[in-house]
């Protein structure tokens, strides 16, 4: 089976001689060019002193992801009465065109009649009831009071789950079909059920009490024929998943289905919903982006809209965390001041030890999340990787070692008042810092994700800042060790 594409929906125009601004922008592609002003054209004409009818009719027109992007632009009395203009079926295209930002922003100002209406044209319950929860709580009890009873118990039952559970995310709009059915009553209750229902390309067999008993492809039943027995073209293997799962948990195994959707179960093992596969592309790219976030060291995504009080709250505990190691960095630091007064130029070169070490263990770290986003990976192979990633370190700063002490000596010997031999002892000491630190920040980059991972904690929280401040904290701590061991107890510089 293959993923089924969005529901697309089209209008006619209304007069022939309007212009189709759909025909001109395949017109214009055609030449190369691509018209992008239909939204700022759908602003002029919702401003204009046309009649509401008049306006109706034009707007027809356009397409609703153009007038999707309008409503950005548009002042909330105007969105207002253009949503009161637009019929039903044109609001519910046009909001399932809409990113959740700007439902949830939009939502609350549709008047309470037209809310109503637009939940009960079949809007999928898990968009349905998130968004509920983004209006306020008596104008959301009242809507739900109005709403059609089936629709009511389907957005109670998807509210019933948190938002870390698969059944938050699951549908309730899908084609179920009796296992007693033959292939033509099969086919009948298709075509009863597909003018109510966007998910057709799946049906869903059930046994009396309601339990799945498989799936059928809707080009198999197309094609079978009347008299064969339904149970001929079930796929009773097919897979499915639990309603009270965690996302986080199931997510890997539901994108290495190339299904077009997943029926979702109870503890009893009935039918309650399913998730699409623009829910699980839309969850999976919702999670990279959380992990990319913590990767910045915040606990949660921020947006344009975030306020400054969520702003601070997510960012302060990481920026605390890290704060006392810096202090510890710091520390280490004064504790090598009677180092560094005895040979100051060493000083110049810490950044650059620093900068590299948290450089290799920043990348570490994203081969690791990678590598870790496989929960079937064995504690072998997990210790294959620390291998492999402290191995590449090790090349990778013995290479970056090596070049450093053969410029750095030049450097020092033209900048600084020393001899040959002296400028290449201290650039020593610099490539060999730096090969050692690079060593331990791969170390450090595969080992904590693992750890975490290990006390089922989000690998992904071994942030970048985090791994980044204790990398400095023990490059700090290896340069100025060796620079006092070799450079001032061994050759007695800065005496």
């Amino acid at each position: 089976m293959t993923d089924m594409d969005d529901r697309k929906v089209t209008h006619q125009p209304a007069a022939e001689n309007r212009p189709d601004t759909r025909s001109r922008a395949r017109e214009l592609e055609d030449h190369g060019k691509i018209d992008r002003h239909y939204a700022a054209e759908i602003v002029g004409l919702v401003r204009s002193s046309l009649a509401p009818a008049v306006l109706k009719d034009k707007l027809e027109d356009y397409h609703e992801n153009d007038i999707a992007e309008a409503f950005n632009d548009l002042h909330p009395a105007e969105r207002a009465r253009l949503a009161t203009l637009l019929d039903t079926d044109q609001l519910t295209d046009i909001f399932e065109s809409m990113d959740e930002e700007q439902r949830d922003r939009f939502f609350p100002e549709l008047p309470v009649k037209k809310a109503v209406a637009l939940l009960n044209k079949g809007m999928d319950a898990d968009t349905a009831a998130k968004l509920l929860r983004s209006t306020g709580p008596v104008r959301r009890d009242l809507i739900v009071e109005l709403l059609d009873p089936e629709v009511r118990e389907d957005i109670r039952l998807v509210s019933s789950f948190t938002e870390e559970q698969i059944g938050s995310h699951m549908t309730t709009n899908y084609i179920e079909i009796p296992s007693s059915a033959s292939v033509k009553e099969a086919m009948r209750l298709l075509k009863q059920q597909a003018a109510e229902n966007d998910n057709i390309q799946t049906l869903y067999v059930l046994d009396k009490d309601g339990t799945l008993a498989g799936a059928i492809d809707l080009k198999d039943l197309i094609i079978a024929r009347s008299s064969q027995p339904l149970s001929d073209i079930v796929a009773q293997n097919y897979p499915y998943i639990y309603a009270n799962e965690q996302i986080d948990e199931i997510l890997d195994e539901l994108k290495d289905y190339s299904e077009d959707s997943i029926p979702v179960l109870d503890n009893d093992n009935q039918l309650v919903g399913v998730i699409t596969g623009s829910d699980v592309l839309a969850l999976y790219q919702e999670e990279m982006e959380e992990d990319y976030a913590r990767l910045a060291g915040l606990s949660a995504q921020e947006d344009l809209n975030e306020t400054l009080f969520r702003s601070v709250k997510k960012r302060i505990p990481w920026l605390c965390v890290l704060l006392f190691l810096a202090m510890g960095v710091s520390s280490v630091v004064g504790i090598f001041e009677p180092v560094v007064a005895k040979l100051t130029m060493v000083a110049a070169f810490q950044s650059l030890i620093l900068d590299m070490s948290g450089n290799v263990g920043t990348q570490s770290l994203a081969v690791s999340l990678r590598v870790l986003t496989d929960d079937e990976l064995t504690w072998n192979q997990k210790l294959y990787l620390v291998f492999k990633e402290t191995r590449t370190g090790a090349a990778n700063g013995f290479i970056i070692g090596l070049f450093s002490c053969l410029v750095m000596g030049v450097y020092i010997y033209v900048a600084y008042p020393y001899d040959f031999a002296t400028s290449y002892a201290i650039s020593g000491v610099i490539g060999l810092s730096m090969l050692i630190s690079m060593v331990v920040s791969s170390l450090f980059g595969t080992v904590i994700p693992i750890l975490f991972q290990a006390v089922h904690v989000d690998p992904a929280t071994a942030s970048g800042p985090l791994i980044t401040t204790i990398n400095d904290l023990t490059a700090v701590l290896t340069y100025y060790t060796l620079v006092f061991v070799f450079l001032i107890q061994v050759m007695h510089l800065g005496g």
